[in-house]
């Protein structure tokens, strides 16, 4: 179930990623249009903090975190969980990456993320590049840690 692009009107490859600015686990904004020209941007959706699939996605990105960093990436993980939420999901796990609460949808809503058996709110990772480009789009609700290898992929591929 992993596509290169989505279908039915959501942000795919080629396309200029959607801007946003939101609350992160520390408290500070992060937006899209801050990082631009600096670094590629692994932008992560995932259904909630603290179950067993986000937590074992979210740990693989941890593990890989300075293989990121080295190929000039941040990653962004994004929830509708409150930023309390993702601090206490971030402290538990030793996240070193930005987890930002997108608590009304509307950046899931912009990216077209689907929600999986109409219910489970989408498991979707995005590969920006420097320019705000989107340049892989990967969905899989049911491989979680397979997100940090396409990721890691992509991101060689690019430098």
């Amino acid at each position: 179930m992993s596509t290169q692009s989505r279908t039915s009107g959501g942000v795919k490859v080629g396309d200029q990623a959607p801007d946003f600015s939101l609350p992160t686990s520390t408290g500070e904004e992060v937006s899209l249009k801050s990082l631009l020209g600096q670094k590629n941007i692994v932008l992560y959706f995932y259904p909630k903090a603290d179950t067993p699939g986000c937590t074992a996605e979210a740990c693989s990105f941890r593990d890989s975190y300075e293989v990121f960093k080295e190929a000039g990436a941040e990653v962004i993980g994004v929830s509708s969980d409150s930023s309390e939420d993702h601090d206490k999901f971030a402290k538990r796990y030793s996240l070193p990456f930005i987890l930002a609460s997108d608590k009304t949808g509307a950046l899931r809503k912009s990216y077209g993320v689907p929600a999986t058996f109409g219910l489970l709110p989408g498991r979707v990772t995005y590969i920006i590049d420097k320019q705000g480009v989107v340049q892989h789009v990967f969905s899989s609700q049911f491989a979680p840690q397979k997100h940090v290898d396409e990721a890691l992929k992509v991101l060689r591929e690019l430098a």
